[in-house]
């Protein structure tokens, strides 16, 4: 079943018979890669269960002392090897060509579109032509006419040689369809040789006209010089007013009042042109009036029209008019927009003045209120005192807050982005509001917390400013915190000789939450733990079991290196050995000897 599946495949895989189109093309490829993915890997795993089924097989029969299988001719496993190799080697090279056939196609669908819009722009503007070279309307035209003529002759020789690109780009492409072997070819062509011989007829017919004109070319020189003077006049003057048009009703987006005031300048000096311009119309309206007046005398059928120009003394009037009735409206819409702009000021500069007053507010008194956290001016019931007043002060300002927010309010719906007056915006004075809130509650909670510690643990008043001192000076950030740093430099200045593990003890109970800083509070506690001496058997087993990594027993050479020599001799000699399960030899048990050392005032 596997060599047949693979004979019905490899012609399947070797045809490289390529299709007309990119569907046809884009559906073998999609094919292909279902091969891969849905009808291929089955059949690699039928392989291999074969050559595993084979092997096997052989391996039981000789084990059994029976002849080796021999498959029947052609289905060996080396013919399944062969033919799958020559499966894999008709399937190289596939996909590729299959990409290639595709990029080419797209190629020659891209350059069929092109010929198709490059030929359809050419007969469009072809339409039409070789029947008005044919025409022979300079048989009975007046000389004016015969001159008109005769100057359109030469603009479409001009827009004639213009197209000649065009005719050599359609031959270019169909000659390149044609060596890319494009499957529509011959209609390409025809269409194509259809093109070259309007094109050369277009260039007979139009040399024939030509001669035609140049012969009955007779027509009165003052009608086409004052022709060509009103479309020399005409022209900048209707771009003018469709200028002027568009900028009357252009909208304008403005966020101060110097922006609004450039713009009504800018239309007041437009305004002071309108006189000159009306001159002008009427210029250009004459010229035509002395066009209509030489016509009716030399009795020409000129029907008013002007070869050089499509502009009509019609549209000229009509044009001119939009423009007078355009400027009032923007006058009106410039005044509008400057009251707005007006108003918009007077929010900028109430806003401002406010903010220039609450910002600096806040941050006068979130300064005052450190001062007096780090101050020791009086006792803690006084420094509370002056903080609940600072407090009452501060909850007494919240409307001025308020009226902030109300003017902020009204600043945003007015679509107002920024404000010269000042430099703070409603965020920078919300958050500083909230921060002064946050400060001065978490201040008063201090001053009550130390109070209460105080008279929890019979601290005086002078030791309370002894310890606010102490901190306050190794408080090197003066931020109300010590870090690690400034608190070993605290306790090094009152006389502790420790090592790291004894440091980490300390920093443990004084920064239980492992933030890396020191409070006042917890200063207070730890300092007023230290000075009444309340050490217990626990926290000599707590420090110990620091020393000892953790460990149920030290050892000596744990002890020398984490006291001082005197302290660790004197643990060595008075340390039983401990016996516990996990001991190691010249362990020492820590856990008996602080029992038993507790209340000993020697260590």
């Amino acid at each position: 079943q596997l060599l047949e599946w693979i004979r019905r495949t490899i012609p399947w895989l070797e045809n490289r018979a390529p299709e007309n189109t990119m569907q046809a093309m884009q559906q073998k490829l999609e094919d292909f890669r279902d091969y891969r993915r849905l009808h291929k890997p089955p059949k690699v795993q039928e392989k291999c269960q074969l050559e595993i089924n084979f092997n096997t097989l052989q391996t039981k029969l000789r084990l059994s002392n029976r002849p080796a299988f021999m498959p029947s001719e052609g289905k060996m496993v080396s013919d399944i090897n062969n033919a799958w190799g020559g499966l894999e080697q008709a399937e190289k090279g596939y996909e590729e060509w299959l990409l290639n056939e595709i990029r080419r196609l797209e190629r020659l669908d891209h350059l069929a579109e092109k010929f198709r819009q490059k030929a359809s722009i050419h007969e469009s503007w072809t339409d039409g032509k070789e029947a008005m070279l044919q025409q022979k309307d300079y048989e009975t035209a007046t000389l004016s006419e015969i001159k008109a003529l005769l100057k359109k002759h030469e603009a479409f020789e001009s827009d004639l040689a213009a197209h000649q690109d065009r005719v050599e780009q359609i031959a270019a492409i169909a000659q390149e369809l044609n060596e890319l072997d494009y499957y529509d070819s011959p209609s390409v062509n025809a269409r194509c040789q259809k093109i070259c011989d309007q094109w050369d007829n277009l260039g007979a017919l139009t040399q024939k006209r030509r001669e035609a004109l140049e012969r009955t070319e007779k027509l009165l020189e003052t009608i086409d010089q004052l022709y060509l003077e009103y479309a020399k006049r005409a022209a900048p003057f209707n771009n003018w007013m469709e200028g002027a048009m568009e900028d009357l009703q252009d909208t304008f987006i403005v966020h101060t009042i110097e922006e609004i005031q450039g713009l009504t300048t800018a239309h007041e000096q437009f305004k002071a042109t309108l006189p000159d311009a009306d001159k002008e119309r009427q210029a250009i309206l004459g010229i035509h009036n002395e066009v209509s007046k030489i016509v009716q005398t030399y009795h020409v059928n000129m029907a008013g029209t002007n070869p050089y120009t499509t502009i009509t003394p019609h549209e000229i009037n009509g044009k001119w008019e939009h423009v007078r009735q355009l400027v009032p409206r923007r006058d009106q819409a410039l005044m509008e927009e400057h009251a707005r702009q007006q108003q918009n000021e007077r929010l900028r500069k109430q806003f401002g003045a406010q903010a220039n007053v609450i910002g600096p507010w806040i941050q006068t008194k979130m300064e005052e209120i450190g001062r007096i956290s780090i101050e020791m001016h009086g006792t803690l019931e006084d420094q509370l005192n002056h903080l609940r007043q600072y407090e009452k002060s501060i909850v007494n300002y919240k409307p001025k807050i308020d009226q902030l927010e109300g003017d902020h309010q009204q600043i945003q719906e007015a679509l107002i982005f920024d404000n010269k007056h000042t430099n703070y915006t409603m965020e920078h004075i919300r958050v500083g509001w909230e921060q002064l809130l946050t400060t001065i509650a978490r201040t008063i909670n201090e001053v009550e917390n130390q109070i209460l510690t105080r008279d929890a643990k019979g601290i005086s008043q002078e030791q309370m400013n002894e310890f606010r001192a102490s901190f306050n000076h190794f408080d090197r950030k003066k931020t109300g915190m010590m870090d690690c740093e400034d608190f070993r430099a605290c306790l090094i200045s009152m006389g502790y000789n420790m090592g790291e593990a004894e440091f980490a003890r300390i920093m443990s109970i004084v920064d239980p939450n492992r933030l890396g800083v020191v409070t006042f509070q917890a200063f207070i506690d730890f300092m007023s733990r230290e000075t009444a001496d309340t050490d217990t058997a626990d926290q000599v087993m707590a420090s110990f079991k620091i020393l000892a990594g953790d460990k149920n027993y030290i050892t000596v050479d744990e002890l020398r290196r984490e006291l001082p020599p005197d302290q660790a001799e004197y643990c060595i000699a008075r340390m039983a050995p401990y016996n516990g399960r996990d001991a190691v030899p010249g362990a020492l048990d820590y856990m008996s000897f602080s029992t038993a050392l507790y209340g000993e005032s020697d260590l």
